[in-house]
């Protein structure tokens, strides 16, 4: 039960489309601030069907001279290979991390982060710190998914730096087969939806089809960035976006708390 200084969330629902091992912080903070939440995970995310080139990367991790990681699961899905592989990071290997969230996942499963950037959370942040101005001549690998953006990279190659992805995870649309709990709930209750990726969106879109397509597109969307809000936009959403200021689960939750406060309570669904 929510206390009085906690309930800035009461009577909304929260549609949360994370996948499942990434949204039990997420859904308690919600629910602890007073919301009810939906949890409806729109990516799965597995180990690469053939670990074998991301392998022969970690294999000569000793030739490179920074390691990034792009993303929390690039950290967990690394850092698991590499202990399988060879046991440990090389002690002489620059870490950075894309943004505040994959620095404190990759410091928890290892070690110090060296490069992250004080604000923003993409691969232009990024891009934009010192360290990564003057990287002519140095080796880089870059821990990630598969099908991840190429900006990173691309950008790293112009500066003069040789560069290298270890693809270490896969990204998987769920089957919509088994997921009752859309049906149940999904009658005009739904209050706002968090979507913490571009495919995360599209998968949503797919896997609630028609009737919940119309039943979503004029809700509030709790989003990462304005790349994601403007990809709703052309797909058809027409609410509110809410963009967290920074990749963070309380980050989310304030901008929704924020738009909650000005709209009241669940009188405001059409």
């Amino acid at each position: 039960m929510p206390t009085e200084r906690s309930a800035g969330l009461a009577g909304i629902t929260v549609l949360v489309t994370r996948p499942a091992h990434q949204s039990q912080h997420l859904c308690e903070l919600i629910e602890g601030d007073g919301g009810r939440v939906i949890r409806f995970p729109v990516i799965d995310i597995a180990p690469p069907a053939d670990p074998s080139a991301a392998t022969r990367v970690v294999e000569h991790l000793d030739n490179f001279d920074i390691a990034i990681f792009i993303s929390a699961n690039a950290v967990d899905h690394g850092i698991e290979l590499i202990r399988r592989v060879r046991g440990h990071l090389p002690a002489r290997l620059t870490l950075a991390a894309i943004g505040k969230a994959t620095a404190e996942r990759l410091e928890q499963q290892w070690r110090h982060v060296d490069i992250c950037p004080s604000a923003g959370y993409n691969s232009e942040a990024l891009l934009a710190t010192a360290a990564m101005q003057s990287v002519s001549g140095t080796r880089i690998v870059i821990f990630r998914g598969i099908g991840g953006r190429e900006l990173l990279g691309d950008t790293l190659r112009q500066r003069g730096a040789t560069v290298e992805y270890a693809d270490v995870y896969q990204r998987i649309k769920p089957e919509p087969a088994g997921r009752p709990l859309f049906q149940d709930y999904s009658r005009g209750n739904i209050d706002a939806v968090v979507v913490t990726s571009n495919e995360g969106l599209e998968n949503l879109l797919e896997l609630v089809g028609d009737a919940g397509r119309k039943l979503l597109l004029n809700r509030p969307l709790a989003l990462l960035s304005q790349r994601g809000a403007a990809l709703a936009t052309a797909r058809g959403f027409t609410g509110p976006m809410l963009v967290a200021a920074e990749a963070t689960d309380e980050a989310l939750v304030d901008v929704i708390r924020q738009w909650w406060s000005t709209t009241g309570v669940a009188g405001q669904r059409k």
